[in-house]
């Protein structure tokens, strides 16, 4: 079961290292953060402006700008908490990135422990925020397709009766699925439900999203309900075996 305290909290992560970006992603995830990933300052800066984030982890060596440079540009953006993430060897480094408005600097490596305990301190300090984007509430108590069932308001999917371990986003994603079984959801209504917004970058997040999905239904001994590509539209849910055999 997630614990509930960080519900209402979403970070974004700024780091181009796409294996750290994973790791740190899903560290977040499983403490029941919402978490967006931009690989560089221009996606960052776009993050800032559809997401508005609650906290940023900032890595400072960036492909397309200096990170201190783009700390400064954040912090202009909106008054957000900013965790500088870096391996610079640069003794000025960390007080040149508080001076321009990071809130804290953890030098890499870290332990994720460290860095959760860090993040949570830092936003027990801050201030709420208004106008963050929310997700729409559960619309029903359980949603079954097949031997699935998804019990929003427990937190809960099991298969044939046997529990499924999934990340927060893959919760989200499988539940507004099951919430429409046999209906073809797109791309961009599928990031909307699960993250409040949509936009190109998401429809590929969602596509990662749904192929882990599908080898996590698919470990077991049951048949699962299928979750079925429609070249050029999306994704549905579906426990009819014709259609599970076509997909």
């Amino acid at each position: 079961m997630l614990g509930l305290r960080h519900a209402r909290a979403s970070i974004l992560v700024v780091e181009d290292d796409p294996a750290l970006a994973r790791t740190l992603v899903d560290a977040l995830e499983g403490a029941d953060y919402r978490v967006w990933h931009a690989a560089d300052g221009q996606e960052a800066r776009a993050y800032m402006d559809r997401a508005r984030p609650d906290l940023i982890l900032l890595d400072l060596m960036l492909p397309d700008m200096d990170g201190l440079v783009l700390c400064s540009v954040l912090k202009g953006m909106a008054e957000v908490p900013i965790i500088v993430c870096s391996a610079t060897m640069r003794r000025s480094d960390p007080v040149l990135a508080l001076k321009l408005g990071a809130d804290d600097f953890v030098r890499k490596p870290f332990e994720l422990d460290y860095l959760l305990a860090r993040i949570e301190a830092l936003l027990r300090r801050a201030p709420p925020r208004t106008g963050a984007a929310t997700l729409p509430p559960p619309r029903q108590s359980e949603l079954r397709v097949g031997d699935l069932v998804v019990e929003p308001s427990r937190r809960r999917i099991t298969l044939a009766g046997d529990a499924v371990s999934l990340t927060p986003t893959e919760f989200r994603l499988l539940s507004v699925l099951a919430a429409h079984p046999d209906s073809v959801l797109t791309r961009d209504r599928l990031a909307q439900e699960v993250w409040g917004y949509a936009d190109a970058s998401n429809g590929r997040t969602i596509d990662v999203h749904v192929r882990r999905l599908r080898v996590k239904l698919g470990n077991g001994q049951v048949r699962a309900p299928s979750i079925v590509s429609v070249r050029g539209m999306g994704y549905r849910i579906t426990n009819d075996e014709g259609a599970i055999s076509a997909a």
